[in-house]
């Protein structure tokens, strides 16, 4: 029996003045050893791409982080040089595979980039800097060469006791990472929110009457997720849903 294939989203960058398509390991490794699928990197082509005959192929999808911002004009705000880096080459693909995705049925997590980008493409609004907003935290990275501080526990995450991370968890609070300089402002209407900062930010969402798994997380539980409890089963549970 084969493993089921689950798509992961790319960015496009540019390095010494050439094109790529880059997903992070930790992505791919997260996949493989945690939802215990094949990993199929999906670059960012919108032009060149149908969404939805795509993922015919797919039996599973993941959206990932990104060093890059949802572009303001994605959700009703200006551009400004202080809001990037942008990635539009991405935004024009993932805004296509999220309708696409939920239409199709297809299970479907979303992980910080990933949140945003489903945010806002349900008519959601965004923070393009959460840090400036009165009574929130700084929730970006923390400045550290060690990977294990900066992916390490940062603050409390309170679920709705009888929702599903709640199910997932076995718990209403677990400790997450924080890694975002962008946050949901305005909840997009089709999304429920189960999970919020201490400072009251949303950063755990199920799509509200989905075809099938569609959760979205602004932290990264990809990071070494089979040493963190909440992590693995987040991935047992969308390896499940993909599995069927």
């Amino acid at each position: 029996m084969r493993r089921p294939l689950v798509g992961v989203t790319a960015d496009y960058r540019t390095y010494d003045n050439a094109p790529y398509h880059v997903v992070g390991d930790k992505y791919l490794r997260a996949v493989w050893e945690a939802a215990d699928c094949t990993p199929l990197v999906i670059p960012a082509m919108a032009e060149s791409q149908e969404a939805a005959a795509m993922l015919e192929a797919l039996d599973g999808l993941l959206f990932t982080g990104s060093p890059s911002n949802v572009h303001p004009t994605l959700y009703g705000h200006t551009p400004s040089e202080r809001y990037e880096p942008y990635d539009q080459a991405r935004d024009a693909m993932t805004f296509r595979m999220i309708e696409a995705a939920l239409e199709k049925g297809l299970p479907t997590l979303f992980i910080c980039r990933g949140f945003q980008e489903l945010n806002a493409a349900l008519g959601g609004t965004l923070h393009p800097r959460v840090h400036e907003v009165e009574g929130r935290m700084d929730h970006r990275m923390p400045k550290h060469d060690d990977p294990d501080v900066r992916y390490g526990p940062r603050h409390a995450m309170t679920f709705t006791a009888g929702g599903r991370f709640a199910e997932i968890a076995g718990a209403t609070e677990i400790e997450v990472n924080s890694l975002h300089g962008q946050g949901v402002d305005r909840p997009a209407a089709g999304l429920t929110i189960e999970g919020h900062a201490p400072d009251g930010t949303p950063e755990a969402v199920t799509v509200s009457g989905a075809k099938a798994f569609a959760l979205g997380v602004q932290w990264h539980p990809e990071y070494k997720p089979l040493e963190n409890a909440f992590s693995t089963r987040l991935f047992r549970a969308f390896s499940q849903a993909v599995y069927g």
